[in-house]
């Protein structure tokens, strides 16, 4: 049970876990690599693994406090590789963190707009049966505006369709199953969706 536990929180966390992990590895392979490239150099500053693993840490965060310098150059180069994978270490947890939040919002939105669509459909057929009742009252631009109001609600009701045909070469999407595309003359005949 525990274990199934554990499986569900990496797979809902693995997106943070890995660059964790990551994160882990760079400093301390990057601390083990400088110590080894440093520690018997004379003038070297970084002479034992809790100097090179704390440079590590100030050079992977991008802190960078000046007091643990590399100055060999083998020293410099782990520097720079330490550099750039705590930058694209941080853009990555930065990209993961906002794509759950807008992950979540998105499902917040979802569940509340849920059945608003066939709600505000329903509202709009009302309002054209009042339209079409009073027909002979309505000004040109309002039947303008009733026919703009019925062409646009039948395409409300024609996209929530599950019968969506599509033409393989330009794209074009029916509703119904035309022989032809009217776009590109295509031969249409399966539905996809």
């Amino acid at each position: 049970m525990k274990s199934i536990r554990f499986y569900a929180f990496l797979q809902a966390n693995l997106g943070v876990i890995i660059p964790v992990i990551l994160t882990g590895l760079v400093i301390i392979l990057g601390g083990i690599a400088v110590y080894l490239a440093e520690h018997k150099h004379p003038g070297a500053n970084i002479t034992t693994l809790g100097d090179a693993l704390w440079w590590s840490v100030i050079t992977i965060t991008t802190v960078g406090y000046g007091d643990y310098t590399p100055i060999t150059t083998v020293g410099r180069a782990i520097g720079v590789i330490v550099m750039f994978s705590g930058i694209g270490i941080a853009v990555t947890l930065v990209t993961v963190i906002a794509q759950g939040r807008v992950q979540h919002m998105q499902k917040r939105l979802e569940s509340k707009t849920e059945g608003k669509g066939r709600v505000l459909a329903d509202e709009t057929k009302t309002t054209i049966k009042d339209k079409v009742e009073g027909i002979e009252k309505l000004s040109e631009e309002d039947f303008n505006g009733l026919v703009v109001m019925m062409k646009s609600l039948r395409h409300t009701l024609l996209e929530e369709s599950k019968n969506v045909y599509k033409c393989p070469r330009c794209g074009n999407d029916y509703y119904s199953k035309p022989k032809y595309c009217s776009n590109c003359g295509l031969a249409l005949l399966s539905p996809s969706g």
